[in-house]
């Protein structure tokens, strides 16, 4: 065992030294979280400078992609809203069926407390901002503090280490999934544009094609792309927001496997036993090693698979872009406007009252009913801690008010509105769940031994 060990370090080739603090931060789960910030703060330095206009002419050039007369043209910025961030719905849509089909939302009962409480909080946000911006031109921005930025949210529990149970994240992760449903469904029925029913229909083919091939057994995901940009494309003509067909073709994504379990475990041990049997570095060695990797991939659902590779490249590559692009607002000269003008006010208190208030009232009385049962190891103050940490709407937010308002005052209003109350909601939700010595909310159930 010492000689094998001796053996599998001295193996370690130096390009293993150089990527391996890479490695650990990719690791972090909070890790997405801090890059988002950095994406964040870079934008809102940049956007506050002298430069200001160099940061909004680097986004809205126009550029040109296509053969012939099937040309599209969409400045840098409607590219990263359109194109990267359908990718991010699609890993959205696998998220959401993962979790219906296996997850915490399998189940209607178990479902049942962070559906309603999501519920509360997108409903109590939504109204909070309309009767504010009521019989103005701002009021069509009420999806805006809907909705819940779970890298953000997460990445604060992460940080906050073993203070949070894990139950607790569950809670938050599911809540978030809920609130990113409502949220699409948001996007695909008001902030839409003139429906062209020829693209939509070549669309809904599209989603056809995807769906029969799964029923066929179709589970190479290079042919579910193809597909998807199909369906992309012929969405994004369409009217209908072109981020829906991410969700859409998600869903067609097979979550089964190809092969069983039990003849998955009987052909391995057949192909490792081939290998032992092979001389090292054989043409039989080999080919044992290209088997049991193709025995792996039949293994694992192409929905894990997808999902697994395209996490990292939407925390750390297709997220911090999107802030990066769409954070950058002038602060500078504007907070005494922000504190008045109805937009940024509706969206704050959305946010930062609206949320919270929302997820509390409704997980109340979803459980005084008995609609739904809270896990008995939560305590109530720490779920008020974490509905205040789901009034940070940030990617969600912002995306929802380029989808309302497009480019302008009431744009930038409704970013500032953001961007303020995702990090009082930060902060006053970490200080809640680090503060020991909090009393129990009335009417609650009784705390846990580590509360």
């Amino acid at each position: 065992m010492l000689e094998g060990l001796q053996l599998s370090r001295s193996r370690v080739l130096p390009i293993d030294l150089l990527i391996s603090p890479f490695v650990r931060f990719a690791n972090i789960t909070a890790a997405s979280g801090i890059v988002l910030m950095l994406s964040t703060l870079a934008a809102l330095v940049w956007a506050n400078s002298p430069w200001e206009q160099s940061y909004h002419a680097l986004w809205n050039k126009e550029i040109s992609v296509g053969i012939g007369h099937l040309v599209l043209s969409e400045t840098r910025r409607q590219w990263i809203d359109d194109g990267l961030m359908s990718i991010f719905f699609f890993l959205v849509g696998l998220e959401i069926k993962r979790e219906v089909l296996i997850g915490e939302l399998s189940s209607l009962r178990q479902a049942a407390f962070p559906l309603i409480a999501a519920i509360g909080g997108t409903v109590i946000p939504a109204i909070i901002y309309f009767l504010i911006t009521k019989g103005s031109d701002a009021e069509k921005g009420w999806g805006v503090p809907m909705a819940t930025d779970i890298a953000f949210a997460l990445g604060v529990l992460a940080m906050l280490g073993n203070r949070v149970p894990l139950s607790l994240k569950v809670f938050v992760t599911a809540l978030a999934i809920v609130d990113d449903i409502l949220a699409v469904l948001v996007i695909a029925a008001f902030y839409g544009h003139e429906l062209q029913i020829l693209s939509l229909a070549i669309g809904l083919v599209g989603i056809s094609v995807a769906i029969a091939i799964n029923l066929l057994g179709v589970r190479q995901p290079v042919i579910y792309a193809i597909v998807g940009f199909v369906v992309w494309t012929a969405v994004l003509k369409s009217g209908v927001h072109a981020t829906i067909a991410g969700v859409l073709v998600a869903f067609t994504i097979p979550a089964r496997t190809y092969m069983d379990r039990d003849s998955f475990i009987r052909r391995c041990r057949w192909v490792l036993e081939a290998f032992e049997k092979a001389p090292e570095n054989s043409l039989e060695a080999h080919a044992a090693v290209h088997t049991l990797e193709a025995k792996c991939k039949l293994i694992e659902p192409p929905l894990h698979r997808i999902e697994h590779y395209l996490q990292p490249w939407v925390n750390f590559l297709i997220m911090p872009l999107f802030a990066f692009a769409n954070a950058g607002v002038r602060i500078v000269g504007n907070v005494s406007s922000a504190i008045t003008h109805p937009v940024s006010v509706g969206v704050a208190l959305g946010l930062f009252v609206g949320k919270p208030l929302g997820i509390c009232v409704f997980a109340w009385l979803s459980a005084k009913t008995g609609l739904a049962t809270p896990p008995a190891e939560l305590s109530w103050r720490s779920i008020l801690g974490a509905s205040w940490l789901c009034g940070i709407g940030f990617t969600m937010s912002l995306f929802m008010a380029t989808q309302a308002f497009g480019e302008g005052a009431l744009l930038d209003m409704a970013k500032i509105g953001t961007l303020g109350a995702s990090l009082l909601a930060g902060v006053v939700g970490s200080l809640l769940l680090v503060k020991r010595s909090l009393p129990a909310l009335p009417d609650c159930p009784a705390e846990t031994a580590s509360a």
